[in-house]
């Protein structure tokens, strides 16, 4: 197979290839970067073959407001990276399925036994790579600074009940390859249930995720600014370790007014059981889409928060329909990290540049023959004139009622109810009127 270092350096040479338009500034701009990899494997008689094709890309790390949202389909609702990656990686796969329905070869799709559905070439996989952890439950994660040694009790990290969300989520310079290893124990003992307000018993008891180390002491978990989805339970917001609880549905905080986009944890989980290709190409396939391999680059990571997040939530749903099953995905993290991540622009940062602050546009490319690549601020489509909003020049696709195709996918309408009503009975429902569109 690969390794994660090899599809994070795939990554970010396409990345590294693309026009000047939309990236970062550097020293003062950050961003996050999200990619799909197509893995072909052949056999021969004498030889094994991999290769790896970026498929798409996505940058990106903002969400619009719930008033901002249009009914017309052409406003981005959530542009974090990796939203955008999957958004390109579906245009790509109904370009493959057209050249696979009219003839003309493809290299992702054969016809499938039933008629009129199509499936997988053999030999074909897919990873999904992302530079950072995903928001929400997969980025709740113990903060510690070295295997060997236990911390020391830490008082200007837990002012007022916690370190600040926004200076610890994605700081992957103070990470190191040792602090990977450490995951919390999801279990409540007494200690989480204190009201802890000394110093002295601001440390929390941790044990790596096979058990075979020490247990150490740590002072905090990394905080996600994903906040829980109302009519459920909240955080509990104590100090340390009991400052958020795990494996709820979180949306992403928006700018001043709420946001309705669950966070890419949620939305990954939810591709673990739906596949990552969306109602309306399931129309098509005889069965679901999913990404075998998930890897991370260099940050704050957790291989337990991840696997909770995004696989162990979800792995007991039933009565789904077929083609779609629990896909559990093997979880890797690279040692490279993304020249344009958070932690980097702080190094790289000088005097004079102003205050570092994400990038605002986000970029979108795909491997298509028309239009690859996008470039988007606030949700709108950059080049875009107010008169043209609305139309097949916002959009991608001249669809027809856009809601009806997606109900009209029984197969994946079925096993998405038995999902959201196992799993997810809080996951908000969207308004109808926004998916109207023609």
């Amino acid at each position: 197979m690969v390794t994660a270092d090899e599809v994070a350096q795939l990554c970010y040479e396409s990345f590294a290839a693309l026009p000047r338009r939309g990236k970062p500034e550097p020293g003062r701009e950050w961003t996050l970067l999200a990619a799909v990899v197509k893995i072909t494997q052949s056999e021969s008689a004498n030889s094994h073959s991999v290769e790896k094709e970026v498929l798409s890309l996505g940058t990106g790390t903002k969400c619009i407001g719930k008033t901002t949202m249009s009914p017309k389909g052409d406003v981005l609702n959530d542009s974090h990276a990796e939203v955008i990656a999957r958004r390109g990686c579906v245009r790509y796969l109904i370009q493959e399925l057209r050249r696979a329905v009219s003839g003309k070869g493809s290299s992702v799709f054969c016809q499938a036994e039933r008629q009129g559905k199509w499936r997988l070439q053999p030999g074909v996989s897919f990873v999904f790579f992302s530079s950072h952890t995903p928001c929400g439950d997969a980025s709740i994660i113990p903060m510690t600074d070295s295997q060997s040694q236990p911390c020391t009790c830490v008082t200007s990290m837990m002012k007022d009940g916690g370190a600040s969300e926004g200076g610890l989520k994605r700081k992957s310079k103070t990470c190191t390859a040792s602090t990977k290893k450490f995951c919390l124990q999801e279990h409540h003992t007494e200690e989480t249930k204190l009201d802890l307000d000394e110093d002295s018993k601001r440390c929390f008891s941790w044990r790596d995720g096979d058990k075979s180390g020490p247990i150490l002491q740590v002072p905090d978990i990394h905080r996600t600014g994903a906040k829980c989805v109302k009519g459920g339970l909240a955080d509990p917001l104590r100090p340390g370790i009991g400052y958020h609880s795990t494996g709820l549905l979180r949306v992403k905080p928006g700018r001043g007014e709420p946001t309705l986009s669950l966070s890419c944890s949620d939305k990954l989980a939810r591709w673990a059981v739906l596949g990552f290709q969306g109602a309306l190409l399931a129309h098509y396939l005889e069965g679901a889409l999913y990404f075998n391999t998930v890897v991370v680059g260099m940050c704050n990571y957790s291989h337990q928060s991840m696997q909770r997040a995004l696989y162990t939530r979800c792995r007991h749903v039933s009565d789904l329909a077929a083609g779609f099953s629990a896909c559990r995905p093997v979880f890797l993290q690279s040692k490279l990290e993304f020249p344009f991540s958070q932690a980097q622009t702080e190094l790289q940062h000088k005097a004079g540049q102003g205050r570092i602050t994400p990038c605002g546009a986000a970029i979108s490319w795909c491997n298509v023959s028309d239009q690859p690549l996008d470039v988007t601020a606030s949700g709108y489509k950059q080049g875009v004139t107010k008169k043209a909003l609305g139309t097949v020049h916002a959009r991608r696709k001249d669809l027809h009622t856009y809601l009806d195709y997606k109900e009209a996918s029984e197969a994946y309408q079925q096993s998405w109810r038995q999902l959201r009503n196992q799993v997810f009975p809080l996951w908000p429902r969207g308004d109808r009127n926004l998916l109207l569109f023609q």
